[in-house]
């Protein structure tokens, strides 16, 4: 990968932090509403994983402006508009100032200073900038410790900052469209502005990395351009489907949540034709292996193309090698990609890491599911020989210990303690609070591995390989059949969340065997057991599904995996409910995170607390939460296909649909859903379906697919 991925960005503004958020692939900013980036908050002007800018406040007359407004005028611009604070025993001040903030590969802000006063009016201006070049894990975490030597040049209108620490090198230089009176640390004006009149200047960010400028998309002095995004966005949301249905808030969280996942698609330059997303703004801009493959699989009711793209790119970074610092091995799926000062240091000048145990099976599962949509099929069949490495992977690697399970254990001190979706340090265990020892075998991994081993015994199927096929659905039943052995506590009622190195069970009750639901590894006979146990006290909050059950040993609602609601964890559960029949469990889940929603402004944030709805009127946010997040924005999309039962077939010409939509939603229209080369629009209420337009020679079944 020669260059980072570029998207069309993303935008959001949340006036109950008072924070504003500007995103364009690689590059994003985050200020207060005022347009301030202030010291020692999260705040900053980010490019490839690295602050450039750490500072930007401005002081008129030696005071703090008023802010009056921020507007996001698209997802990668805002305006803000202050006034200079008025004198003692005066009510109104003359001077405003607007602040024209644009974000790409760096920033441009247009600055000015009007005057509707009737006379003349001084002005000074004054612009404090600094540049700390922390990562941004520093940044998030608040444990900014630079180590490495900086210096700062002061030019005529401009103001270098250059960082470097070992191998690692990065500069932001400031120029200014006006000559200031600059220090280290300041640029000055003073400006007489006429009544009526309008005084200017120009900003521009350029970060330069490894010596080099990175020229920003938005220069001063040139007109501000904004085709590139904003084709991509308007070509889009050409192509959606449209969606509607008799709840508002449902409509509302559905219009945002797509705009979302345009927003955070990442556009390879070397593959610009390929698609995909990345996993949420504004830490997580880059690609990641689970997030993309799951938001790619939810997304696919509206965008099929970009689960296409997904697989094509993880394909293209696919492992090859054994490396115990990227945890890279032959058939694995990346993780992440990085290109930071941690990854530089925790990588050993890496930038794929490899340490997740869910993304390989993930891969498989998602490419069976493209190959169902039957679109670009040649561009799909080209990707069956990476299926074939990522189950080498599984069997070679992936099962460490030849227990027939797939396990994790990092391979060096730098890697993630754990490898599942819940991979912070103490996401994973017992219920009296004993935290797991790996390797560690999950419920919901078993789960994917069987859907995988299931998807791909379908395509060998459908090529004439059936002594394969017949192989594989043997591996699948046999794990199902182990599976469901090992894994059950019948004195407890629920899975075990894994086992342990000792392959003892881990028995807290945790959100993950609902991922067992949605992939069918789970016997029938324990369906409604498990349902039950979701939906039980105290594991659904009344907004959602907690990921650890109030009962358990380290529960705690604001916690990042023991206790929090996850939306894209609550979409997968609600889709394994419906798939086992038990439709008004799923319907209550739905209920409850869409009334979330409309706490976060129609966007579903990456997580929030798990407090109890009946002493709460209100979600709680957690604070790092990131938002637009693309799984959360993608999970409404899931909930929907899910009361469809919505499961096509293409290869056989075939789409399954079994409408079990709650009374609460009304009437459901879906006019456009892209399928066999054509377009397919229904109209659903409650259980009844009527078909208004069907893409030539596609047959309608009534019926579910089940285990």
């Amino acid at each position: 990968m020669s260059q980072p991925w570029t998207s069309p960005a993303s935008a959001s503004l949340g006036p109950e932090r008072g924070v504003v958020t500007l995103v364009e692939g690689p590059a994003f900013a985050i200020s207060l509403a005022s347009g301030d980036i202030e010291p020692g908050a999260p705040h900053g002007v980010f490019f490839r994983d690295t602050r450039f800018l750490s500072e930007l406040r401005l002081r008129v007359n030696g005071r703090w402006p008023e802010p009056l407004t921020a507007s996001t005028i698209d997802p990668f611009s805002a305006s803000f508009v202050l006034r200079d604070r008025p004198r003692p025993g005066v009510a109104d001040s003359a001077l405003l100032v607007f602040r024209n903030r644009y974000v790409g590969r760096g920033m441009r802000e247009d600055i000015s200073v009007r005057n509707y006063g009737t006379e003349s009016a001084y002005c000074s201006l004054e612009i404090t900038v600094g540049s700390d070049f922390a990562d941004l894990f520093e940044v998030k975490e608040g444990r900014v410790e630079k180590a490495g030597d900086t210096d700062v040049h002061v030019g005529e209108r401009s103001l270098t900052w250059h960082y470097r620490r070992g191998h690692f090198s990065r500069g932001s230089r400031v120029d200014f469209s006006e000559p200031p009176v600059l220090s280290q640390t300041h640029a000055v004006y003073e400006m007489l502005v006429p009544p009526g009149g309008e005084w200017s200047t120009c900003l521009q960010l350029t970060p330069l990395v490894d010596g080099e400028d990175v020229m920003p998309r938005y220069r001063c002095g040139r007109p501000v351009e904004r085709s590139t995004p904003v084709a991509r966005l308007e070509a889009w949301r050409r192509n959606l489907p449209v969606i509607s249905s008799g709840h508002e808030a449902f409509d509302a969280l559905l219009d945002r949540s797509t705009e979302d996942l345009a927003a955070l698609r990442l556009f390879d330059p070397e593959f610009p034709d390929r698609t995909v997303v990345a996993a949420g703004a504004p830490w997580f801009m880059t690609l990641f292996g689970r997030d993309s493959l799951l938001t790619s699989w939810m997304a696919m009711l509206i965008d099929p193309d970009l689960a296409v793209g997904t697989l094509q790119t993880l394909a293209r970074f696919q492992g090859d090698a054994v490396d115990p610092i990227t945890e890279e091995e032959p058939g694995r799926i990346l993780h992440e990609v990085r290109v930071g000062e941690s990854a530089e240091l925790s990588l050993g000048g890496g930038r794929i890491y490899y340490g997740s145990v869910d993304a390989t099976p993930l891969f498989v599962m998602l490419l069976g599911e493209v190959v169902r949509w039957g679109n670009r099929r040649d561009e799909v069949d080209a990707l069956v020989p990476a299926a074939d490495r990522a189950l080498g992977w599984i069997d070679e690697y992936g099962d460490r210990d030849g227990d027939g399970y797939v396990e994790y254990q990092r391979t060096s001190d730098r890697g993630l303690q754990n490898q599942g979706w819940k991979d912070s340090h103490d996401g994973i265990r017992f219920a009296d609070g004993r935290l797991a020892e790996a390797p560690v075998a999950l419920c919901e991994v078993q789960g994917y591995v069987y859907a995988a081993l299931v998807a791909r015994s379908l395509l060998a199927q459908e090529y004439g390989d059936d002594a394969h096929a017949a192989a594989l659905r043997s591996r699948a039943a046999e794990l199902k059949a182990r599976f469901n052995r090992d894994f059950w506590l019948e004195d407890r009622g629920w899975l075990a969340l894994g086992l342990d190195r000792e392959k003892r069970p881990l028995d807290a009750l945790t959100s993950n065997i609902g991922h067992c639901l949605w992939t069918g590894i789970l016997d029938d006979d324990h369906a409604a057991q498990v349902g039950a146990q979701l939906l039980s006290g105290p594991m659904f909050s009344g907004w959602g599904i907690r990921t650890l059950a109030t009962t358990m040993t380290g529960f705690n609602p604001m916690s990042y995996h023991n206790g929090s609601v996850w939306p894209h964890d609550n979409a997968i559960c609600v889709a394994g409910l419906m798939r086992y029949g038990l439709e008004e469990a799923a319907h209550r889940v739905i209920g409850g995170v869409v009334d979330a929603a409309a706490f976060f402004g129609n966007r579903l944030p990456e997580l929030f607390a798990g407090l109890p709805r009946a002493e709460y009127s209100f979600p709680v946010s957690y604070p790092t939460s990131c938002s637009p997040q693309a799984w959360s924005a993608a999970s409404p999309l899931l909930f929907l296909r899910a009361m469809l039962h919505f499961d096509p077939d293409v290869r056989h010409a075939q789409l399954r649909l079994d409408p079990d939509v709650p009374e609460w939603l009304g009437r459901l229209v879906l006019d456009g859903v892209p399928l066999m080369g054509g377009r397919l629009s229904i109209e659903v209420e409650g259980d009844h379906c009527r078909v208004l337009e069907a893409p030539k020679g596609l047959s309608i079944v009534r019926e579910p697919r089940r285990s």
